[in-house]
């Protein structure tokens, strides 16, 4: 059994998100099937994260195992895989791992960044959110800065059918806002995240950034106190803004890697 860590770039746009669901056209179900036809066996295959349909990756990592009677040198794995993948997926990177390398269990943080436009933009529509009101930045930033820390996030999660029993409890290491000429770039850095989480943190700070609630508001939510005047999930931020920036992990040098 041989163990790669793979790290991947992809457009969501098209996609029903990361993971491989029945009729539906997923990253994972790409990759999936373009390691298979190039090893010849079946896979296992786990992303370091579940990404939305429509979110978007800049290094999601998953590991690939397989006990193929050949096993490709890392360099040529990259290039057979990247040849049999669409042109909106590609492998950017591959390490020979540990076979005990788990791509979500191992990891020790995820950094999610979404792009909001502050105009119209003719090239970027796919990975920004325009918002067409004027946003106050500084207000936006003072509340991303309260994200810092252990919270519960359970006005802020979308319920999960797959997991119901997840803690909404989640302790965030980084989050700010910050301006990048016309673009809004909200980061935020935490050990996990919950599903739709960062979305409907967003799109409560562009509520906020609009003068429509205030940073008084945003604690209350942050501390879990539900508010019927504050439609949280009719506030979720489009898909087409967020990004998987990276995923950290313990420092350990590579086997071999290939890129």
């Amino acid at each position: 059994m041989k163990t790669w860590k793979l790290t991947i770039e992809y457009d969501g746009t098209k996609y029903s998100g990361w993971q491989e669901q029945t009729n539906a056209r997923t990253v994972q179900g790409q990759l999936r099937k373009a390691a298979e036809d190039f090893l010849g066996v079946e896979v296992d295959l786990h992303g370091a994260g579940r990404t939305d349909a429509g979110v978007h990756a800049r290094a999601q990592v998953a590991h690939l195992r397989a006990s193929a009677k050949r096993v490709p040198p890392v360099d040529r794995l990259l290039r057979a895989l990247n040849e049999r993948l669409p042109s909106d997926v590609c492998v950017i990177d591959v390490e020979e791992a540990d076979s005990s390398f788990h791509a979500r269990t191992d990891a020790l943080a995820r950094t999610y960044v979404y792009q909001i436009s502050k105009r119209r933009t003719a090239f970027f529509k796919k990975y920004v959110w325009w918002v067409r009101e004027p946003l106050d930045v500084a207000a936006m930033a003072q509340a991303a800065r309260m994200l810092i820390g252990r919270h519960t996030f359970v006005c802020f999660r979308a319920a999960d059918p797959s997991r119901p029993d997840d803690s909404t409890i989640v302790v965030v290491e980084d989050a700010g806002v910050d301006l990048d000429g016309d673009l809004i770039l909200f980061r935020i850095t935490a050990s996990h995240f919950l599903w739709r989480m960062v979305r409907r943190v967003v799109g409560v700070l562009v509520r906020l950034g609009k003068g429509e609630l205030s940073v008084q508001d945003f604690a209350g939510l942050l501390e879990g106190r539900a508010n019927p005047s504050l439609d949280v999930a009719a506030w979720t931020a489009p898909a087409s803004g967020l990004f998987l920036e990276r995923v950290e992990y313990p420092a350990k040098r590579p086997l071999r890697r290939g890129r």
